[in-house]
């Protein structure tokens, strides 16, 4: 009986041995399949980020228009059935008032009158704007024969809608560009109580401080000072703010560099530069450039600057 048992312990042994290898096969393969493989975020794209920048801008309005005259004076003859003797001035002379501009071959003047007899003169300073005198006719008393430019000044003349002539003001500083890309600076004269009903645009009148080599009817864009100064803003580049129908947002990167998206409010546009109007705040970060490429919860590489 013992001899039996000696014999029978060595493979016992081996078939505990077994099992205890095979069981900690099961067990390292069952802990292999259950163990959670950790997840890796590779970032989508490496950026740049910035945040508002103070800013002082001048709140503006931009506009077209056109150069006219400020005051443009119809001469005439005041007799009639008189021939035109000479003809004194052309188009675009300068004239100071009192200048003869055309003389008449008699010496016939109304009773009464007290202007030069059988002369034409000018009633102020300025340019001869057309000459419709001829010598030799005998125009009507009503007939125009000079246009003069008084004082030779021209203004600018801006068409805009009721709701923009509503935020100007007189004496408000306006810069006037020319097609020639000369700017001449003026201050607003005189607004338009009202807009032409079929084209929905009234006028503002600019006195220019030197019309001098304008040519009037030459197109001339001009902006209009609205602050009479400069205000307090926050922008960023306009490469960080992006569109959506009517929408403007951003891409702010918060916690894991990951990047959501806020819609915030736009302004003024100067230079590269856009105001924020709302929807930011002053120590957030958003991503410079590279946005469209980014989708919402995207995990970026910050580059530093």
């Amino acid at each position: 009986m013992k001899v039996h048992i000696q014999k029978a312990r060595p493979v016992l042994l081996l078939l505990a041995g077994t099992l205890l290898l095979g069981g900690a096969g099961w067990l390292a393969s069952r802990h292999s399949v259950a163990a959670p493989v950790a997840s890796v975020n590779r970032p989508a794209l490496s950026v740049k980020t910035v945040a508002l920048r103070p800013e002082q801008w001048a709140q503006t309005l931009s506009a077209n228009g056109s150069i006219i005259p400020w005051q443009e004076a119809v001469i005439g003859s005041q007799l009639q059935g008189v021939r035109i003797a000479d003809v004194k001035v052309s188009i675009g002379d300068r004239v100071q008032r009192g200048k003869v501009l055309a003389t008449l071959d008699n010496t016939l003047r109304p009773a009464g009158s007290t202007a030069p007899q059988g002369r034409i003169v000018a009633p102020d300073d300025g340019v001869i704007s057309a000459v419709n005198a001829n010598v030799g006719t005998m125009p009507k008393s009503d007939a125009e024969l000079f246009r003069l430019i008084r004082q030779g000044r021209l203004e600018w003349q801006a068409e805009l809608t009721a709701e923009e002539l509503m935020r100007l003001r007189r004496g408000m500083r306006v810069s006037v560009t020319l097609g020639d890309g000369r700017t001449v600076q003026g201050t607003v004269r005189a607004i338009s109580p009202k807009v032409e009903m079929q084209t929905r645009f009234g006028h503002a009148l600019v006195r220019l401080e030197d019309s001098s080599n304008i040519v009037a009817g030459v197109f001339a864009r001009g902006t209009f000072d609205l602050t009479n100064g400069k205000r307090k803003l926050a922008s960023l580049p306009q490469t960080a703010v992006m569109q959506r129908g009517s929408q403007s947002y951003v891409l702010v990167v918060e916690a894991e560099s990951r990047v959501h998206e806020r819609t915030v409010r736009i302004g003024q546009r100067v230079g590269d530069r856009i105001e924020i109007k709302q929807g930011l705040a002053a120590n957030e970060r958003v991503v410079e450039t590279g946005g469209p490429f980014l989708t919402e919860g995207d995990v970026v590489q910050v580059v530093a600057r």
